[in-house]
């Protein structure tokens, strides 16, 4: 099959790539080949129920980009948002904030993070809001045992990493609670984008992805397409750089029926911007330690409009 094929060039990949890679803070998928979308992944057997890929609008949308391990920028992002207080509390009421993944890699503060996600997601539930974590292509790397990035503080917090994040694993089984790509109102939301071939599996892609974390999808050796296609939602670059293609956007925007675009994964070093008649949004800024960028959100509803804050 081809994506068995993709898979076996990847992992080949991954196995060459080493530490050479780590000195870049842009990394590049592992050279894959993107095979159709159509075959999504075999989560057959899987007991998870399907998340709904399309959520009723937000009264108020904030999204947010890559986090990457840095607690401080996590916590300035949520409250230039308006969800937490001070103290980490919960004060968004019925705010509905969306963070684009990538939480884990390059910084010391992953786990504490995703703690603290995890915490505040019921909290802002009791509140009447939302706090939705979504799927980046960094916790599927480490799911996978693709460890390249992990800095020394993030691989003594966990202990034993491949138990915490590999398929299965506690912090891989929270992961897999929460999809790759949301469709909210007429937002479509995810770490790298949806190209045009992909819309119409975008269930098949979330739900791949979530059982093969939750450990009921093969092994860490058996990874979902949504890792192996470097053309998948956490992967393509088609909407991050200069080049961007407007006319993919507004084929894939059409045939979602939506309005906007909003995506990560490709640092912006001017801060949040949009291309393409204001349809495509472009969040990760680079506010991670590693990165050194403004703290900055999108909102989305009730008006569209880029909340700066500080540290």
């Amino acid at each position: 099959m081809q994506i068995e094929r993709a898979v076996r060039i990847w992992l080949t990949a991954l196995a060459f790539a080493g530490a050479c890679e780590r000195k870049h803070p842009q990394e590049s998928p592992p050279p894959a080949p993107a095979p159709a979308p159509s075959t999504a992944g075999n989560a057959t057997g899987c007991t998870l129920a399907p998340l709904p890929l399309r959520r009723p609008a937000a009264k108020r949308l904030v999204a947010i980009g890559d986090l990457h391990g840095d607690l401080g920028g996590t916590r300035a992002a949520l409250r230039a948002a308006g969800a937490i207080d001070a103290n980490d509390r919960w004060t968004g009421g019925d705010l509905t904030v969306v963070q684009l993944g990538d939480i884990l890699d390059r910084g010391d503060d992953e786990k504490q993070i995703l703690d603290l996600f995890a915490r505040l997601e019921r909290d802002a539930a009791a509140a009447g809001g939302a706090l939705i974590s979504l799927i980046g292509n960094h916790e599927l790397m480490n799911a996978a045992g693709d460890f390249r990035y992990v800095t020394d503080g993030g691989r003594r917090a966990f202990g034993d990493r491949t138990a915490a994040l590999g398929p299965g694993g506690p912090y891989a089984r929270w992961i897999a609670q929460h999809a790759v790509v949301a469709i909210i109102g007429d937002v479509v939301l995810s770490h790298a984008g949806v190209l045009p071939e992909w819309v119409d599996h975008l269930d098949d892609i979330n739900q791949s992805s979530r059982c093969w974390l939750a450990g009921q999808a093969g092994p860490a050796t058996s990874p979902p397409l949504a890792l192996a296609s470097e053309q998948s939602p956490v992967w393509t670059r088609a909407y991050g750089l200069d080049s961007a293609d407007c006319a993919q956007a507004k084929a894939a925007l059409t045939a979602l029926g939506a309005r906007r675009m909003v995506v990560a994964h490709t640092v912006q070093p001017n801060g949040i911007n949009a291309l393409c008649d204001d349809t495509v949004w472009r969040i990760d800024v680079g506010l991670a330690k590693l990165y050194g960028g403004p703290i900055q959100v999108l909102q989305l509803a009730p008006e569209v409009k880029v909340v700066s804050g500080t540290r």
